[in-house]
């Protein structure tokens, strides 16, 4: 019988975000926590998502719930555990809901019962610990289905949806289709932009857009002569002869080092310590186009052969991540077109696999992997929110994006990032990047005005808000059906 598991985190204060805000943002965020604890007192808020470690949802849970709980707020996280044919039909509604076919499997009775058999045997475990008038926000497709059962119990249910299409496209409504029968249950569902709100929920919707930790590991402050010593470690650039040693800090302050090397696929050598990286940080899904990224780079150096640059693909290592099934298949695709290239260009281009059973030594890696890098890219063909373009932006490094689905929101073009019109434009693309790679007054401009784009949008403080304005959302429509 498959049972959900509880991930445990630490409480943060708050009292961290005080030197980062003005007197009047400071008492905002007092505000809030007052009125979180008030609103959920007596009660826990539960976040139920599909795996502990890899892809974004996995990267926000950790450090809100430390906020919230810091906060005085009862905050508790469950993992479901699914089977592989249950993970293979949830990858096939993730990209549907991005309006892509993906594997092109059905979703009918068979798919329907198989998903259904899985989160019964989950909401057992759950109904033990949920208790009537908690809040339970169920996250993404994994687990809609849930929401029948914890609400017959007396929960307050959420849905949170990080993706999405901004047309209903034939394959996005064949998703909501399937969706539909345990999302009837919910009282509210959280999207990250309103164009991704379907019919359905149209009447019960809100947008909060994601977030990130200004002070997660991944985007504390790090220097870059140590930046380049963890990246010399890891295997990802040449160790230089001076390197200090490989130190991050950890979330309890306790100093730690980078032992773990990445899985590289290469030929030759590493790029040397200065040498320009042009870097796209993603999970392997073919909806993160790795393959258009390294066609793309080909075409750039194909046209510019002077171009000092190298490239940088990099994911989670492929057994680390429980819900994504594709991901092998996706970095053998990448590989197979890697080794269809010329010998100089397999000699620019490294498909590194990072470790991830140390999550906070992989958060270290990306950290200094994103720092190193010359220009950051997400060419996504779609994307519902991308947190490590974000991420790039909070440490100043010009970012090359496609101008698709959240990605629209976080970077604005000319501004404080480049947009492809067209994720499929290679020669756009191509052009986008050479440009950053050949100005670096632009892209210092650029990656200065980003950093304060996403200080003013997109960090905890504005998310823990949104999350009580969610609370009181809530609560005014029970008042309201009273």
């Amino acid at each position: 019988m498959l049972k959900p598991f509880e991930v445990h985190v630490q409480a943060r204060s708050l009292e961290c975000f005080q030197p980062e805000l003005t007197g009047a943002e400071w008492a905002a965020l007092q505000a809030s926590a007052a009125q979180a604890r008030d609103r959920l007192a007596g009660h826990t808020f539960w976040n139920v998502n599909s795996t502990a470690r890899g892809g974004g949802v996995a990267e926000l849970l950790p450090r809100m719930l430390a906020y919230a709980r810091g906060a005085g707020v009862d905050t508790r996280w469950m993992v479901v555990e699914g089977t592989p044919a249950f993970f293979r039909i949830t990858k096939r509604l993730h990209h549907a809901l991005h309006g892509s076919r993906g594997d092109d499997s059905p979703l009918g009775p068979a798919e329907r019962a198989c998903y259904d058999e899985v989160l019964r045997d989950n909401a057992e475990e759950l109904l033990v610990l949920v208790r009537p008038g908690d809040v339970v926000l169920l996250h993404d497709p994994q687990t809609a289905g849930l929401a029948p059962t914890l609400a017959a119990a007396g929960a307050r249910v959420v849905w949170r949806c990080h993706i999405g299409c901004d047309t209903l496209e034939e394959e996005v409504v064949r998703a909501w289709a399937f969706l539909a029968p345990g999302l009837a249950a919910v009282r509210l569902a959280v999207f990250s932009r309103a164009a991704y709100v379907p019919p359905l929920l149209a009447d019960r919707s809100v947008v909060i857009p994601p977030s990130i930790d200004i002070f997660a590991v991944k985007n504390q402050p790090m220097a870059p002569q140590v930046a380049s010593a963890i990246l010399g470690h890891t295997g990802l650039v040449a160790l230089a002869p001076d390197a200090p040693d490989p130190v991050f800090i950890r979330t309890d302050g306790v100093p730690a080092r980078v032992s773990r090397g990445a899985d590289i696929i290469r030929l030759g050598s590493a790029p040397a310590p200065g040498a320009p990286l042009v870097v796209q940080v993603s999970r392997w899904d073919p909806l993160k186009d790795p393959v258009g990224v390294l066609r793309g780079f080909a075409l750039l150096l194909r046209e510019s052969p002077g171009l000092r640059a190298d490239l940088v693909l990099a994911g989670p290592s492929v057994t680390s991540v429980a819900d994504d099934p594709e991901a092998a298949a996706t970095i053998e695709n990448v590989t197979a077109v890697w080794r269809e290239q010329p010998r100089f260009l397999r000699q620019r281009v490294h498909l590194a696999s990072l470790p991830m059973v140390d999550l906070e030594e992989n958060a270290a890696i990306v950290n200094a992997l994103q720092r190193h890098a010359t220009v950051v890219v997400q060419k996504s063909l779609r994307e519902g929110f991308g947190l490590t373009v974000t991420e790039a932006m909070w440490k100043s490094r010009p970012v090359v994006a496609s101008a698709v689905g959240g990605l629209q929101d976080q970077v604005r073009n000319e501004v404080d990032g480049l947009l492809v019109r067209d994720p499929e434009d290679l020669p756009a693309f191509a052009a986008c990047v050479r440009r950053l790679l050949e100005e670096p007054v632009l892209a210092a401009r650029l990656g200065a005005q980003a950093h304060e784009h996403v200080r003013v949008r997109f960090t905890a403080v504005r998310h823990l808000s949104d999350l009580v304005a969610l609370l009181e959302e809530l609560d005014a429509r029970a008042e309201r059906s009273d």
